[in-house]
């Protein structure tokens, strides 16, 4: 490529880190352009000559021609796409040349524009609203005829609009009614009555008129002109490039297997591309990118105006509360396909040809586009990839300009944003205005490995027949459909992932009637394994258990390899045991594989076992615990001879306390005695016999209540004691 002499920057840096590069020598735009230039003749308008479309919904335009002197190019875009021009493109002169201005036509936002009326019509406003805009305004209005009234005139002064309850049938509603100030006095008209009304004020009228030919310029034209404005002498090349928004690339494949699989499966990739723009692609290099780019729009067309703050003299403001922000605060795959010998034969290298005659394709046309991967002899493909180097290098340096001026910092972190991948089209594409087309970008032979896929959540009667292959096409795979041929039998369809190069991938693409699978649940089984305590928490491990059997059989006439999904429940503690490794694992599934003959019937169990722990408190409630724990064959005899030992303590401190429970019932007899005795005394003389009976019970009775109330005393201190050598023991019991 020429060393560039001067160029210039028109309008920001591409989003993409597209508008970068080296050897700018000075900025010479200007804001308007010289008032000679305003009357040269348009020159031809610069074609496109280079695309580059990414699959994040923009792509990247170059137009590149030639003029002579002072020249004026004259382009047109959209409106919706003028933003992204703006912020977007760069202008290039490759010879003793420079860029004066880019002008374009430009507007005040028609909100702002709308609002500067006496009459703001903007948001769609009702009558109502705008006659409660015209508060004080004279106005002539038409009365409609009803039955009470005849159609006449009046002339007032708008008070206002407000909403009264007016009958209707067996309910109410709310009416619009204008309130008019007229020579007779104040008068309330419906809006529904309301035939006609009319400005009186000339300056109000004029200015109700003007805001609706604002509305109507605004619908006249969808199209912007953009001029670019070159000064220089002779002849020269100059390029325009610029960042827009285009609709994604899309992938399609086409994969071919073998009937008797004597050779590997051939895949071939095409792109869908579409051309929405209003020019015609003649000649055009084209470039795919795979990769997600950072991308947005901003609103750099209409004009903005920022909210300046009104300030006071420092005299009459006081000190305003003062705000800080805070600052800142210092699976690894199973089984991998074994690698097939990939040299090219003669029947491997004629087979796309092969293929579109065994579906009835007809054999290209001449100057048809051809396959971007075609194989030919091996010095021809020595020339095309040089060719495919330089082009590539010329497409990264002009995507990928360093400004002198500072901004080389900013490349170098777009750049870091992921990983891409490009597709370039060896040829010119030529592709009409408003049309798409399909454009082959890999042609290419895979190791791969026929298989059968169950997952019982799919089809729980027959797997899939399917493909384990690895991507060793040298290109990375975009997300897309695959329809799948066997020979030039159509098999079905599938779709895959991105797929990165060399990474290994399954794919399905239709039922295998062949063979067939039975899912059988086995018993499942639960054990305790162990039991431990620990400063009076006993913790049991059970230990659960799982089975599924899956019967298959294989009826079809050839041999099969089955890939069976099985759900992976580690995330449940699940662990597989006594079961085959699985070849592949993902966070959803195991991939076990087993081989089955013609006519072979197997059976392929899945055995999974997790533990649970089951903590248990010893307390003092109850002993059913104890004697539980000590009539389970996994405890220790340790273990059994301490919990017996707790269960002694248990009955030494139940004996006391059933003891002081039996003088605590005594106690509460001799008290309701004495209380009935007492009530006996009250009513009985006292010169009586019995009341000298009552006396002498009463007396006894106090003696034997002060025994019991110290014995009550002793076992108290008996049973706080008892419980405490138990409770201390449980807390310390370990084993």
């Amino acid at each position: 490529m020429t060393r560039w002499k001067k160029w210039a920057l028109a309008a920001g840096v591409a989003a993409l880190g597209i508008a970068s590069g080296a050897g700018l020598d000075r900025l010479t735009a200007t804001t308007t352009a010289p008032a000679a230039a305003q009357d040269l003749k348009p020159a031809v308008q610069l074609p496109i000559t280079r695309v580059v479309l990414f699959n994040s919904g923009v792509g990247y335009f170059a137009r590149s021609g030639e003029v002579s002197d002072d020249a004026r190019v004259d382009l047109t875009f959209r409106e919706e796409d003028i933003n992204d021009l703006l912020k977007s493109m760069t202008l290039e002169d490759f010879g003793n040349g420079r860029i004066d201005a880019v002008s374009y036509d430009s507007r005040e936002p028609i909100a702002r524009t709308l609002a500067s009326f006496a009459i703001n019509l903007n948001g769609n406003p009702t009558f109502a609203n705008i006659l409660t805009q015209m508060r004080g305004e004279r106005v002539e209005a038409t009365l409609a005829p009803t039955a009470v009234n005849q159609p006449g005139k009046l002339t007032g002064v708008i008070v206002g609009v407000e909403k009264q309850k007016a009958p209707a049938g067996n309910t109410t509603i709310d009416v619009e009614v204008l309130n008019l100030w007229c020579a007779e006095g104040l008068r309330a008209i419906k809006l529904t009555e309301l035939q006609q009304l009319k400005f009186l004020n000339p300056l109000i009228e004029s200015e109700f008129r003007r805001a609706l030919e604002v509305l109507s310029l605004s619908h006249d034209t969808q199209k912007k002109a953009v001029s670019l404005y070159f000064s220089g002498k002779g002849k020269r090349r100059v390029q325009v490039g610029y960042v827009m928004e285009s609709p994604i690339w899309k992938t399609s494949y086409r994969l071919i297997l073998d009937k008797e699989d004597k050779e590997p499966p051939y895949l071939q990739g095409w792109a869908l591309v579409e051309n929405p723009t209003d020019d015609d692609w003649e000649n055009v290099r084209l470039v795919l990118v795979s990769g997600r780019p950072i991308s947005f729009k901003m609103d750099l067309y209409n004009p903005l105006y920022v909210e300046r703050p009104t300030e006071r003299l420092e005299l009459f403001s006081s000190l305003r509360p003062v705000t800080y922000r805070s600052g800142f605060k210092d699976d690894k795959q199973r089984g991998a396909l074994a690698e097939a010998d990939m040299d090219a034969s003669p029947s491997l290298q004629g087979r796309s040809g092969a293929l579109a005659q065994g579906l009835g394709a007809a054999p290209p046309a001449p100057g048809a586009v051809v396959p971007a991967m075609d194989r030919g002899d091996a010095l021809r493909r020595s020339v095309q990839e040089r060719q495919n180097e330089a082009f590539a290098r010329e497409t990264a340096a002009d995507l990928g300009r360093r400004l002198a001026t500072g901004a080389v910092g900013s490349a170098a972190t777009a750049a870091n944003l992921g990983d891409y991948y490009q597709y370039i089209i060896q040829h010119p594409v030529t592709l009409a205005r408003q049309k798409s087309g399909m454009f082959p970008i890999v042609t290419k032979h895979i190791q791969g490995q026929r298989v059968s896929i169950y997952n019982q959540n799919v089809q729980k009667t027959h797997p899939l027949r399917g493909l384990k292959f690895k991507n060793t096409s040298e290109a990375y795979l975009n997300q897309g459909p695959i329809t799948v041929f066997e020979g030039s039998t159509y098999a079905g369809d599938t779709r895959i992932l991105d797929v990165n190069k060399n990474e290994e991938r399954l794919l399905s693409y239709a039922i295998d009637l062949g063979m067939e699978v039975d899912p059988q649940v086995g018993p499942g089984t639960q054990q305790i394994t162990s039991v431990r305590a620990v400063k009076g928490i006993i913790t049991t491990t059970t230990k659960f258990t799982e089975e599924k059997r899956y019967r298959i059989i294989n009826r079809s006439e050839q041999d099969r390899v089955l890939l069976i999904e099985h759900p992976n429940r580690s995330n449940q503690q699940f662990r597989l045991v006594e079961t085959d490794k699985p070849v592949e694992e993902t966070p959803e599934f195991y991939r076990f594989q087993t081989s089955l003959k013609s006519g072979e019937t197997k059976t392929f169990t899945v055995k999974e076992e997790r533990d649970v722990r089951t903590t248990v408190q010893l307390s003092n409630s109850s002993d059913d615990q104890i004697r539980y724990f000590i009539s389970l064959s996994q405890s220790s005899p340790t273990l059994k001879q301490k919990l017996q030992e707790a269960l002694t303590l248990k009955g030494q401190w139940d004996a006391v306390r059933r003891e002081l429970q039996q003088v605590v019932a005594d106690l509460q007899r001799l008290h309701a005695d004495q209380d009935r005795i007492r009530k006996n005394l009250r009513e009985t003389p006292s010169e009586a016999e019995v009341y000298k009976t009552y006396l002498k019970k009463l007396n006894d009775q106090e003696k034997e209540i002060d025994g019991l109330t110290a014995k009550q005393k002793e076992l108290m201190a008996q049973e706080f004691q008892a419980r405490k050598r138990y409770e201390d023991y449980l807390a310390n019991l370990s084993d």
